[in-house]
């Protein structure tokens, strides 16, 4: 399953810290993040919980860019 969110990040090096953290976060298949149009994509793994994951997701883009939002809802 993939997924967008909306996000607000500073600088296109932020988004890339970002989408390297997501992409190492368990039960993420694939991530992108889009500094210019301030969107994360992401594909999930078979059979993952999908609100479990993206809290992982939210920590682990916050320990990399601790000013970085991802809005899940």
């Amino acid at each position: 399953m993939k997924k967008t969110y909306n996000i607000e990040v500073d600088c296109a090096n932020c988004a890339l810290k970002m989408e390297d953290a997501a992409k190492k976060t368990e039960g993420v298949a694939d991530a992108t993040v889009s500094f210019m149009t301030q969107k994360m994509k992401v594909e999930f793994a078979e059979g993952a919980d999908i609100d479990m994951v993206m809290r992982q997701v939210c920590k682990a883009c916050k320990k990399v860019e601790s000013d970085c939002e991802i809005f899940l809802s």
